[in-house]
């Protein structure tokens, strides 16, 4: 059982920009979240199961990745990310079954993914579409007794509120990550977390800066302390709507540089964890 939040850092097994299981050993925080891996290394639950067990971390959330999906622009996310493309629906619709499976096979009570950019005019119909495909996840999961994390970013918070009450399911959740509504230019994070806060059961500690151009540009991550999300404040904001899960951080670089920041957040996070929660 993870204490209230429990530090943790994002993952990869095999692919993504998450540090491995070596560096969460390093660090000695005692969850992850997991990007899922490829289909051929899902075929090996049992030993990357075994593999955590050991290591005496815990897996909260495994994130949805496609194939396809690039994040070099804000308009590329666009056309490329999640269940709205309708060209690749189908088929990453049955993808996300599969790692709902694999999930369910290692012990992990979550799914997550960017699901796209879901029109904020709710009479578009490709809002509709992306509702339907959203029930339809929430419901196959329902199975396993899973949510579904919407990680939020492309979407404002009154936006993402909407779409969730329209969807109208008990296991739909949210992953809040500051920083993404920040990189799009989406709107200020506090406000939208006390919007939302009664969905959001996992986070992202990650930082950015505003861009010149919001929603135009991307705004740069940047290490956990240091962009515009004031660290202290969002962590306040958490213990305001009620979160005690756990605090996962996110740095999307790789190499030395990424495990300096992760050390830098870990301990960063440790003393306002003690200040706020006592």
């Amino acid at each position: 059982m993870l204490q209230p939040w429990a530090l943790g850092v994002f993952t990869s097994v095999d692919a993504g920009l998450g540090a491995g299981l070596d560096a969460v050993r390093e660090l000695g925080v005692p969850s992850v979240q997991v990007h899922a891996p490829s289909p051929e290394r899902r075929r090996q639950a049992k030993e990357i199961r075994a593999a955590f067990d050991q290591a005496g971390v815990e897996i909260t959330v495994c994130f949805c990745g496609f194939a396809g999906e690039s994040y070099a622009d804000i308009p590329t996310v666009q056309r490329t990310i999640g269940l709205v493309p309708r060209e690749q629906r189908a088929d990453r619709l049955a993808e996300t079954k599969a790692i709902a499976d694999f999930a369910a096979e290692i012990g992990v009570k979550a799914i997550g993914m960017h699901i796209g950019f879901v029109p904020e005019d709710h009479t578009d119909p490709l809002f509709g579409e992306v509702v339907g495909v959203a029930q339809e996840v929430c419901d196959y999961i329902k199975q396993y007794d899973q949510r579904f994390h919407l990680e939020t970013g492309q979407e404002t918070g009154a936006g993402l509120k909407q779409f969730i009450e329209t969807v109208d399911r008990p296991n739909l959740a949210i992953n809040f990550d500051p920083a993404n509504m920040i990189m799009y230019g989406s709107g200020e994070p506090l406000p939208a977390l006390k919007l939302v806060g009664q969905w959001v059961r996992s986070v992202h500690c990650k930082d950015a800066k505003w861009s010149a151009k919001p929603g135009v540009e991307w705004g740069p991550e940047v290490a956990w302390g240091s962009g515009d999300v004031n660290a202290e404040a969002f962590l306040r904001t958490l213990k305001e709507i009620g979160y005690t899960g756990p605090l996962t951080i996110e740095r999307e670089i790789s190499g030395p540089d990424q495990i300096r920041d992760i050390r830098g957040a870990v301990e960063l996070l440790e003393r306002h964890r003690a200040e706020i929660l006592g």
